[in-house]
Order: structure tokens, then C-alpha cells, then sequence
């Protein structure tokens, strides 16, 4: 019998980095339990049925499908047996405030022909930016984004590598060198949204997101989300990983410098040889280790320094009527830019103005909803809890001005036929996923977050603590977290 059947790791929480996690630790050999503070697996990744109406709460692309093959591969078995990814076109429509649109596209020459209609020259430069991107993809995507960045030596030796593909640009700043029509601009500057960051001071490293889309698609889980957390679950089964929900972790007890075990909010322990959070890192060290000394941020970025993402407000709702001409994927583009995410990120205000991301799953799959219906999930960048916006008054009078915007642009008479509407604010970020000041993608994606100065996968202090989370190496998003549960199987490995 192998020294690690006898070893028990724990992951706390169940996003797809604590599953990924679970599954990889266990095809290694160790015992494991994936605990979860909800009612259901999934972390942000939940479901809501709601009168016959399905919302995937949280996140809805999917762009790296052999990361989640990996997952089925290491029991030898087969992810299309179970899921069916289906491609996308378009993978995203832009609608701008003056009823121009843009098609992002799965051919490059229809994503060609769609960028002429603002700027030709813009068009002919598409293909530079995307051998930029993925001169920046086969560094930051393929070499380093499953390796550990635990010690500062590491991101030395790639420190000619980023300077040569110029990371200290912003993804806005490489954008530019390459597009000059604002509305193209804008649309290729986005992608940092999608993970918390704000383009005009994320890392143009994230601009390989360019590379990834075009490498293997943007896809969509008939089923949804929600399916993809099923199938992983009952794969967990089957190799007799253990699976509870309703724990809610409140303390970890050391023997020196290891974990031995961790406590529930009812008072049971869990013994653990190594423990795998999946959760917000800085929840942890504020709110469970609860020893500053063992902070592994501090010595490099004091708190009050520390950049967090924006907070979501997510609105989710049904309409008796279908709105056929509305992609799967669209990008709602409010008339400012720039500024209203200077006002999102750095002032930390709400305004009367917004942009919006707007998911019609019933686009590809009509088990969303009832028939001749839609469903609708609308995602508001907004500021985070650092913000001091009372959402308690402001949450109905913001879905009233994203229903008012909608009902005058692509959804005419939603008021009509909107139904079972319900919405989360940052607040229910902090209260249901534990997020630090209910920031939707945890620390800002920042140069001087990334790589080494993001948290650690394994924690500098502490013998047998690791993370696999949207707040540590590589970065937030769905390939980010899967990618986080792969440094923390390779840095067991090498232990």
C-alpha cells in the first residue's frame, strides 16, 4: 500500500480550482475530502431554477475544453462521453451606445469584415495583434502558467522573457499599438473584465486571451455550467472522493509550522496532512489562520496597498418572449469608457451609467427556460465593498436602469415581459463566497499582483498549506483557477 493512501487532504470549497484540485490529489493516491460552505458544490459556479427558468449564477465561457479533458483523463476516462462543449458564432456581439454593433467572430475574416465596418486599416492590423498575443501565450499561457512562482528567483529567470513581450504595458497599451477606432479599441481591451481587471492597468499578459479564444474557440456546455459541476461531481464519486457541503471552515490548528487539522462552524475537526484552499486567499489569513505573521502578502503589499477587482451586480430574469436576434454572448457598451471604470476601480463610486454583459443561454439551449421563453443573466461591473455603497437602497434602483437601458436597445418591450426577477450584489459575494470586500475575482490583476507577487500556490510559512484560487498564480477566470489546481499538483509532486 502506497505511504499516500494513508494521507488525507483536505480542499476547502468547490469552485472548479477546489475540484480540480480534489481530482488531482486523488489520482495521486491521497485520501480526500472537498468540503463546502454551501448547501451544494460548485463555489460560484451555482445553479438557480427559478418557475422553470435555469441561471448558471457565475461563470458561462468556456474556452480551454482540454482543461476539463485533463480532469476525466487522469481516471482514463472520457469528458465527451459526458459533456458536449459546442462552439459558439458569434462568440461575443458588441452593441455600442449608438446602436453600432460588432461581431466577434469564429473565422478570422468574419471577424475581419465585422472591424471594417468602423476602420479598414483597423481590420488589416487584426492578425498582428494576434501574433502578439500569442507571442505572449506561448510565455505566459503554456511555459508558465502551471508553474509555481514560490520563489522570487523563479520570476527572475523570466524577467527577459516579459520585458521582450513588453508586460509592463497595460492591455489597453498593447491595444492600441495595433487598433486606432475607439469602438474597436474598447472591444479588444475588454477580455480583463472577464477576470477582475481593469484593461487600462492590467498587464497586457492577459492579452493572450486573444490567442486562447482563437486556439480553441469559445464555448458553451449544453446543460450549462451547472452541468459541468455534475458531471465533475459524480466523477469524484466514482473515485471515492469524499464530498461535504454545509461546512463552513472557521480555523485551522498548527502543530508548529503545519496544519493538523481544520474546524467547522459546529466544532468538528477535520485531520489533514496537507490542506488546499480554494477559497479567497486573503479570507484566509484575515479569517481562519487569524496570524498576521504567517500574512505572506505583507512583506511586498502592505493591505492598504493591495488592489482587489471589481464588484458584480448580477441580475437574472426570465421574459415570456423570445428575442431571436440577441447572440449567446453579448457586450453591452455604454458610452463611456475609460472613465466609468476609473470611477469602478479607483474612485469606487456607483453611477447612473454602466456597461453590461449579457448571457442568453437559451441562444443555444432551450432547456433554460419554459417554451417560447427566454433567459437572461446580466452581469454590472460595479465597485467593491470598499466602495461604501449601500446596496441595501441602490440594487433596485440599478436593475431599474439596466431594465429601462435594455428595454430602449436590444430587448424592446422588456418591461412587458420580464418575469422572476432576483439579483446578487457584492454583498452576497462576501456573505456566500467569502470574498474579501465582495470582490468578484479577489486581487486585481495588476503587474505587481502577478506571478510572484500574486499569493503563492503554496504558502511560504506553512508546511502543508496550498492554494487553488482565482487570488493565487496564474489568475482568475476558468482556465486561470484549473491552471492554479495544476501548480499545486506539480509542486506536490516535487516536495
Amino acid at each position: 500500500m502506497s505511504p499516500k493512501t494513508q494521507l488525507e487532504v483536505i480542499v476547502v470549497g468547490s469552485g472548479f480550482g477546489g475540484i480540480a484540485s480534489a481530482l488531482r490529489m486523488r489520482a495521486m493516491g491521497y485520501k480526500v475530502t472537498l468540503v463546502e460552505k454551501l448547501n451544494k458544490i460548485g463555489g460560484r459556479a451555482q445553479v438557480f431554477n427559478i418557475n422553470g427558468f435555469k441561471h448558471d449564477a457565475g461563470p458561462t465561457v468556456i474556452t480551454a475544453p482540454f482543461m476539463f479533458d485533463e480532469l476525466f483523463e487522469l481516471f482514463d476516462e472520457d469528458r465527451k462521453k459526458y459533456l458536449n462543449f459546442v462552439s459558439l458564432d458569434p462568440w461575443y456581439r458588441f452593441y455600442f451606445h449608438d446602436n453600432t454593433s460588432f461581431d466577434y467572430c469564429r473565422k478570422i475574416s468574419d471577424t475581419k469584415k465585422e472591424i471594417a465596418k468602423f476602420s479598414k486599416l483597423d481590420a488589416e492590423r487584426y492578425e498582428e495583434l494576434l501574433q502578439a498575443s500569442k507571442k505572449i501565450f506561448d510565455v505566459g499561457f503554456t511555459k508558465l502558467s502551471d508553474k509555481p512562482f514560490n520563489s522570487f528567483f523563479s520570476m527572475l529567470e523570466q524577467t527577459p522573457s516579459l520585458l521582450k513581450l513588453k508586460s509592463y504595458l497595460t492591455v489597453s497599451q498593447l491595444v492600441k499599438k495595433y487598433f486606432k477606432n475607439a469602438k474597436i479599441q474598447s472591444a479588444f481591451s475588454i477580455h480583463p473584465l472577464l477576470v477582475g481587471g481593469n484593461p487600462f492597468n492590467t498587464t497586457s499578459i492577459y492579452a493572450l486571451i486573444h490567442f486562447l479564444e482563437r486556439n480553441w474557440g469559445v464555448h458553451f456546455c449544453i446543460g450549462g455550467t451547472g452541468k459541468i459541476i455534475e458531471e465533475l461531481k459524480q466523477l469524484m464519486i466514482r473515485n471515492d472522493i469524499k464530498i461535504k457541503v454545509n461546512v463552513n471552515i472557521t480555523k485551522v490548528n498548527l502543530d508548529k509550522k503545519s496544519i493538523i487539522s481544520v474546524e467547522d462552524q459546529y466544532g468538528n475537526t477535520y485531520k489533514c496532512d496537507k490542506l488546499i484552499f480554494n477559497g479567497d486567499p486573503p479570507t484566509f489569513y484575515d479569517e481562519i489562520l487569524r496570524k498576521r505573521k504567517f500574512f505572506q502578502r505583507k512583506k511586498f503589499m502592505p493591505e492598504f496597498l493591495t488592489k482587489y477587482s471589481m464588484g458584480m451586480f448580477v441580475f437574472y430574469f426570465g421574459t415570456k418572449t423570445r428575442y431571436p436576434s440577441v447572440a449567446h454572448h453579448t457586450i453591452w457598451m455604454g458610452k463611456r469608457f475609460k472613465g466609468l471604470l476609473k470611477d469602478i476601480f479607483d474612485k469606487k463610486i456607483l453611477t447612473d451609467d454602466f456597461s453590461l454583459y449579457i448571457h442568453r443561454p437559451t441562444a443555444t439551449d432551450k432547456s433554460f427556460a419554459p417554451k417560447n421563453c427566454d433567459s437572461f443573466y446580466v452581469l454590472c461591473p460595479v465597485p467593491n465593498l470598499q466602495g461604501k455603497v449601500n446596496w441595501n437602497e441602490e440594487a433596485l434602483k440599478l436593475k431599474n436602469r439596466i431594465i429601462n437601458a435594455l428595454d430602449n436597445t436590444i430587448l424592446p418591450n422588456l418591461k412587458d415581459t420580464i418575469c422572476n426577477e432576483f439579483w446578487m450584489t457584492p454583498e452576497d459575494f462576501k456573505n456566500n463566497y467569502r470574498s474579501k470586500h465582495g470582490a468578484g475575482f479577489s486581487i486585481a490583476p495588476i503587474f505587481s499582483q502577478s506571478a510572484w507577487f500574486r499569493y503563492h500556490n503554496k504558502d511560504p510559512h506553512l508546511k502543508n498549506l496550498y492554494f487553488a484560487a482565482s487570488g493565487s498564480h496564474p489568475g482568475a477566470g476558468i482556465p486561470g483557477v484549473l491552471s492554479s489546481a495544476k501548480v499545486v499538483e506539480n509542486v506536490i509532486k516535487n516536495e
